[in-house]
């Protein structure tokens, strides 16, 4: 929106009545004769190009004084800028680093120097705001799928002058940093990291021909240990408290020991990464001890810019959420309580989008229109070696206008205007449950038969659309929470592709996060399995 115009009208009004307004002597007007530096003020803000930061708006509400005119309240902007690093945020984007030096030049720079200083912290401050709020980079320009408007400015613009006036700008930083717990922990986790970075590394875990298995005993195991160290087991390097009298013989030794408690502290960091939970260490469990601190801190800024733009899904209003590289899905019911399932989502061939929508409806033993894609790419290579693939799939041939065709009377290497559709049954990819929301995609929530999916680690496998562990029971708890008269156990016992519609919508999001907090409050570091990581994290260090 642009703002230039009110804002040379203001600046006008205050010209006029600089002479008629006196105030007591502040934080911020601290210095003789101050009409002179408003009216250098007034002039510097008719000059600045239109922007979408609310610069006129803050200096209306200090009815035209300056703000950054002593050098306390440049230290307490300074170091409110540089407290954003915890954020993934670059405290230089927003100046910190040369604030305090040019508050210094402007001082003996003369009315227009001091105007323009001050307008250049104000812009500062309300940069750093609006990144802190709704991201530093819009989500559109690194997630082609996005489809959710950005959010409009949600802090009290008010209050953060308050904050300013009593020169506690940490106050202002916290009115608008996300408050939800998983955006603390990844802090948190950011804050850590950071001081492991300054620590130093430990020695890397050497590629070997056979996994280290509980039992063993070799040198390795003892870098096992200093890498487990490093990411928070720091009990594992201290000596057997039992053997105290003959530490300096026997410690070593014993770090040599893969013993249980060091298979527990295996198991802790496997599950905290996603990898198989069995206390072995193998190439998979190296590869991510070995992972330098930097790439983790990495992992964790591009997160905190994720958990930015996705604040209203961390609110506790109705909402079911999909966390795509975490393979689950959780269900927050009106009545506070929260459901959590795990899920199989697409393959880095096919990736499950980023979509915001509403649930409509269910579909009750459903049939499969078999989408192009997977028809192209996987159903008519099959058919075309083996015709009778349609038949043991109980897949049917129709025409575009919906009548049934018969097989062998379609030329395979160009069947033209055909779809293909798999009839419900035990053998539906479908399942017997389908949770329908719009979007672009074509992309649902489903039951599938491959159950023995939701076992493995890593599940990203399907085609783009979710599988949700235990559906049949999501769907009876959004038929209850939504007033509706229908029950699931009546349902499944009927015929085929029933829509029920559901009485009121119920929010979904699906969301990709590579580092995110558990139920137990630990961060859990996901491969990136899109490859998504780096576009945003190149565009998070670009500078503004």
């Amino acid at each position: 929106m642009n703002d230039i115009q009110p804002l040379r009208q203001w600046a006008i009004g205050v010209a006029l009545c600089l002479t008629l307004t006196h105030s007591p002597l502040g934080t911020s007007l601290a210095y003789a004769d101050s009409a002179p530096l408003q009216q250098a003020l007034t002039q510097q803000l008719t000059a600045v190009e239109a922007s979408r930061l609310p610069l006129a708006e803050f200096y209306q509400l200090r009815e035209g004084k300056p703000a950054w005119q002593t050098a306390p309240a440049v230290e307490s902007l300074v170091g409110a800028l540089n407290s954003l690093e915890n954020d993934g945020l670059v405290p230089e984007d927003y100046h910190a680093d040369t604030l305090l030096n040019e508050f210094q030049r402007s001082k003996s720079g003369g009315n227009t120097a001091q105007a323009l200083f001050d307008v250049k912290a104000t812009e500062s401050l309300l940069l750093a705001l609006d990144h802190l709020e709704r991201g530093k980079v819009n989500p559109r320009d690194v997630e082609p799928h996005w489809d959710s408007p950005r959010p409009e400015r949600g802090y009290s613009l008010l209050r953060v002058m308050h904050a300013v006036e009593d020169g506690e700008l940490d106050k202002a930083i916290a009115l608008v940093r996300p408050s939800s717990g998983e955006y603390q922990q990844l802090r948190d986790a950011l804050k850590q990291h950071y001081q492991l970075a300054n620590l130093g590394s430990a020695p890397y875990l050497a590629a070997r021909e056979e996994s280290l298995r509980p039992g063993d005993e070799a040198d390795d195991v003892v870098v096992l240990r200093q890498r487990l160290a490093l990411w928070g087991e720091a009990e594992l390097m201290m000596a057997d408290s039992s053997a105290y009298p003959l530490i300096g013989v026997q410690s070593a030794s014993n770090r040599r020991a893969f013993d249980a408690p060091l298979e527990a502290a295996v198991r802790r960091f496997q599950r905290r990464h996603l990898l198989q939970e069995d206390g072995v260490v193998g190439e998979q469990t190296r590869l991510a001890l070995n992972t330098p601190v930097t790439t983790r801190i990495d992992q964790l800024r591009v997160n905190l810019e994720r958990a930015r733009w996705i604040r209203p899904m961390q609110s506790a209003e109705p909402r079911v959420w999909v966390d795509i590289a975490g393979y689950r899905m959780h269900y927050v019911r009106p009545n506070g309580q929260h459901w959590d399932a795990r899920v199989v989502v697409g393959t880095p061939r096919r990736e499950t989008p980023i979509i915001h929508s509403t649930i409509s409806h269910l579909t009750i033993n459903p049939s499969w229109t078999i989408p192009p894609t997977i028809m192209r790419e996987d159903v008519l290579p099959q058919v075309r070696a083996d015709i009778d693939y349609l038949a043991r799939k109980n897949i049917q041939v129709i025409s575009l206008s919906g009548e049934q065709l018969v097989a062998e009377e379609i030329d395979w290497q160009r069947p033209g205007g055909v779809m293909l559709r798999q009839v419900s049954g035990a053998g539906n990819p479908l399942g017997r449950v389908v949770v329908r929301f719009p979007n672009d995609d074509m992309i649902y929530l489903h039951d599938t038969p491959a159950r023995g999916l939701f076992q493995r680690e890593q599940r990203a496998l399907s085609s783009g659309c979710i599988r949700v562990e235990g559906v049949a029971e999501l769907a009876q708890m959004l038929l209850q929470d939504t007033g509706s008269r229908y029950q699931m156990s009546t349902l499944l016992s009927g015929g085929s592709d029933r829509n029920v519609s559901l009485t009121q919508r119920i929010p979904i999001a699906l969301h990709y996060l590579t580092a995110w907090p558990n139920a137990e409050g630990e961060v859990e570091f996901r491969p990136d399995i899109y490859r998504r990581d780096a576009t945003l994290l190149a565009a998070l260090r670009r500078p503004v």
